[in-house]
């Protein structure tokens, strides 16, 4: 039958990847490194640092999730195989749904944990720190942050992953102004550092009367919750430290007396906000955190471009150089700038379907950044 010969050249065509996956994932080191974890976990003073001990809980099921999917893999193939064998010996039809229905979950797993190896960044594993800003326009602008916002908000618990309102200020009509927020989550650095950058929404905005078409945009600054000590120098006289009084969501969780933080670092322009914590000294070494980590991530780039000369994505956001563009009128698409990823389905993106922009960028940085042909042209 035909179909049994595409399933049986479609699985042929992974025995390679697979290979090459099951090497990068070092299966055999992360066994040793789970057997030694749960030997730790049995050490009667195992809790006595509870924060050392949660990571070491975090670490085991990270490194057990990855050998399970694998195995699953394994065993969702070696099933293929017997229902193909067993359709070319019966001359059974029946089974080509069967095999499908693995199939689909076959590729879906086996796109899962390689998007994983592909998270070799030195804060991949961290949590995520996002920040929106309104660009000009007004309620429109405001509007589009406020639909980007939903858009992680969703896609964060699709991936049962927890979200925290850092700071938060309200649209003067509607929407957003700005908001920062963490992501907490096993690779959340890793999968949304793809989102860095200018968002560009074109549609027939609701606010104008004319019912014209109006171009918004939003900055999306994106970076990993670094909560190790980082050595950079941060002189006082650099800094401007401002309090302010907490406003906008967040509900119980935000205190509402003059304890959120303004930092600015005067050199660089870097301005981190925190209105979150309990106290104003809270929300300041929160603050501080965020802007030490911004720093550090700024010279290693910095670094970086002098040593091989690579184009920084930090220094290329601004007004006019967006990322990717979301049209609802008059066709509807999302496209990606730099990977040339699209979507016809807009309201299933807006929904926090964002995986196969992420897994573009993923690959797309995996190859060297290049720009894809077309890419940049205009919707």
């Amino acid at each position: 039958m035909v179909e049994l010969d595409q399933f049986k050249a479609t699985l042929n065509s992974y025995a390679k990847p697979l290979e090459e996956m099951r090497d990068s994932l070092d299966l055999e080191n992360k066994e040793k490194r789970i057997e030694e974890l749960e030997r730790k976990m049995e050490e009667p003073d195992f809790w006595d640092n509870p924060e050392r001990s949660q990571e070491m809980m975090k670490e085991l099921k990270s490194l057990k999730d990855d050998k399970e999917i694998y195995e699953n893999l394994e065993s969702q193939r070696d099933d293929m195989e017997t229902l193909i064998e067993m359709g070319y010996e019966e001359n059974d039809a029946s089974v080509i749904s069967e095999i499908q229905e693995i199939m689909d979950q076959f590729e879906a797993d086996f796109e899962t944990i390689r998007m994983k190896t592909l998270l070799s960044g030195e804060y991949d594993s961290k949590d995520a720190i996002i920040k929106l800003n309104a660009g000009a326009g007004g309620t429109e602008s405001c509007d589009w942050a406020g639909m980007l916002y939903r858009m992680y908000t969703r896609w964060a618990e699709k991936k049962g992953f927890a979200l925290e309102v850092l700071d938060y200020l309200d649209g003067d009509e509607a929407g957003i102004k700005s908001v920062t927020f963490e992501v907490h989550g096993e690779n959340a650095y890793g999968y949304l550092k793809s989102e860095k950058g200018v968002h560009r929404l074109v549609r027939i905005s609701p606010f104008n009367a004319a019912g014209k078409r109006q171009t918004s945009f939003v900055s999306c600054d994106v970076m990993p919750d670094i909560d190790e000590d980082l050595d950079v120098e941060i002189k006082e006289d650099d800094l401007r430290i401002d309090t302010y009084r907490s406003s906008g969501a967040g509900g119980q969780h935000i205190n509402k007396t003059s304890s959120a933080i303004r930092i600015t670092h005067i050199p660089t322009g870097i301005v981190v906000q925190c209105q979150n914590e309990r106290s104003q000294f809270q929300n300041k070494d929160k603050a501080m955190q965020m802007l030490k980590a911004k720093l550090y991530l700024l010279k290693q780039q910095e670094n970086m471009e002098k040593l091989s000369g690579i184009r920084g994505e930090v220094t290329d956001i601004g007004w006019g150089n967006q990322i990717r563009s979301y049209v609802l009128q008059p066709y509807t698409m999302v496209k990606d700038h730099r990977t040339g990823t699209e979507s016809g389905n807009v309201d299933s993106v807006l929904d926090g379907n964002l995986d196969p922009f992420i897994n573009g960028y993923l690959k797309w940085i995996a190859l060297g950044g290049k720009q894809p042909e077309n890419a940049d042209e205009e919707m």
